[in-house]
C-alpha cells in the first residue's frame, strides 16, 4: 500500500482534528502518502481531495472542529453517487481509506468496501458515545466536560435566584451525555430515553427538597428522551416553582478537546494506519478496557450500545 485518504464525516467532534494529525503523521512516518477529502463523502464524489504533508497538520492537536470540513451528502447513498467515488479513488490511486465519523459514515465505508472492495478503517468520532464495542468516541469526553462547566455557571444562577433549571443536552436516541454531565454536574435529576421517568416523582423529590432546605434545583434532560421545554412546563404547573430552560445545543460539540480526546484520538488514528498497513479491512478502532482494538465494522454496524444503567441508579441515590 503506497496512497491512502482519510476524511471526517456526520457531526463535528472535538478531537477529530487530533486523529487526522495522527493518521497523516503515522502515515508518512512509514513512507505511505496521504490524501485529505474535504466535507466527507460529498467531497469524495465532487473531487475536494488533496495531498497532505507534515505541515497539513502543523498545530491542530489542539482545536475542535475539522480541517477537513464535514458534510451529509444523500448522492452518496445512491449507486449512482458511490460510482462517482470510485472513479475519484482511480483517479487519485487511493489504496485505502480511513473514515472518522459515526455510524452512518461507518454504513457508507461498508458500501463502498462491498462494491468496490476498498479497505476501509473507521474510528468513532461523534460526541454522542452511541457506537457500540468501544467505551469512548472521540469528542465525548470533551461536551461532558463542556456541559458539566455549563452546569456549573447555571447552578450559581439558580441559587442566587432560587430557581429550578431545566438543562437540555444533545445525544440523539442516547443519554450518555446527559447521564455523565448529570452525574458530574450533581444534578437533582436526570432524564434519559434509556429508562422510564415519571414527572411525577421529578416534582415530589423537588417539592422535598425544597421542604428540606433546598432553594434551586437542576435538572438535565437528554434530548432523544424529552423536549426540555415541555419538561419545564410541567414542572412549573404542578409545583407552582420558578422554573427556566437552557438548551445547550451545538455548544456542546465546539471547543479545543480535551487531554482524554486528544490522547484517544491519536491513538486511534496511529492504529488505522497500522490496520491498512498489516492487510486489515473493514474494522473499525474502539477503546476497550484501557486498550485501542480492532473491532469487526459489521458488528459495530449491527449492534446498538448499552448504557450502564447501574450509573443511572448511582445518579439518583447522590441527588437525595
Amino acid at each position: 500500500m503506497q496512497r491512502i485518504a482519510v476524511l471526517t464525516s456526520g457531526g463535528d467532534a472535538p478531537g477529530m482534528n487530533a486523529a487526522i494529525r495522527a493518521v497523516v503523521r503515522k502515515a508518512i512516518y512509514h513512507g505511505l502518502e496521504v490524501m485529505g477529502i474535504k466535507r466527507g463523502y460529498s467531497g469524495f464524489i465532487e473531487a475536494d481531495i488533496e495531498p497532505m504533508n507534515l505541515r497539513s497538520v502543523t498545530d491542530i492537536i489542539h482545536r475542535g472542529g475539522t480541517i477537513l470540513h464535514t458534510a451529509r451528502n444523500e448522492q452518496f447513498k445512491t449507486g449512482q453517487g458511490r460510482a462517482m467515488v470510485w472513479e475519484n479513488i482511480e483517479r487519485f490511486g487511493i489504496q485505502g481509506l480511513v473514515v472518522i465519523g459515526g455510524d452512518g459514515s461507518f454504513k457508507g465505508a461498508l458500501a463502498l468496501n462491498a462494491e468496490y472492495h476498498l479497505p476501509v478503517i473507521c474510528l468513532p468520532g461523534t460526541i454522542d458515545n452511541d457506537i457500540s464495542e468501544t467505551d469512548y468516541t472521540i469528542g465525548f469526553d470533551t461536551a461532558v466536560n463542556s456541559v458539566v462547566e455549563a452546569i456549573n455557571k447555571i447552578r450559581d444562577t439558580a441559587s442566587s435566584h432560587e430557581r429550578t433549571f431545566i438543562i437540555e443536552v444533545m445525544g440523539r436516541e442516547t443519554g450518555l451525555i446527559a447521564l455523565h454531565s448529570g452525574l458530574a454536574g450533581g444534578a437533582e435529576s436526570i432524564i434519559i430515553p434509556e429508562y422510564p421517568y415519571d414527572i411525577e416523582k421529578i416534582c415530589s423529590r423537588l417539592i422535598r427538597s425544597y421542604r428540606q432546605g433546598s432553594s434551586h434545583s437542576i435538572i438535565v434532560v437528554a434530548e432523544g428522551a424529552a423536549s426540555g421545554v415541555e419538561i419545564g412546563k410541567e414542572i412549573k404547573q404542578r409545583t407552582g416553582f420558578d422554573t427556566k430552560v437552557t438548551i445547550l445545543g451545538h455548544l456542546q460539540r465546539g471547543g479545543n478537546p480535551s487531554a482524554f480526546d486528544r490522547i484517544l484520538a491519536s491513538m486511534m488514528g496511529s492504529k488505522a494506519v497500522e490496520l491498512l498497513m498489516s492487510g486489515e479491512n473493514k474494522k473499525m478502532v474502539g477503546y476497550t478496557d484501557g486498550q485501542v482494538v480492532a473491532i469487526d465494522l459489521e458488528q459495530v454496524c449491527n449492534r446498538k450500545k448499552k448504557i450502564d444503567l447501574n450509573m443511572y441508579t448511582l445518579a439518583g441515590i447522590l441527588s437525595m
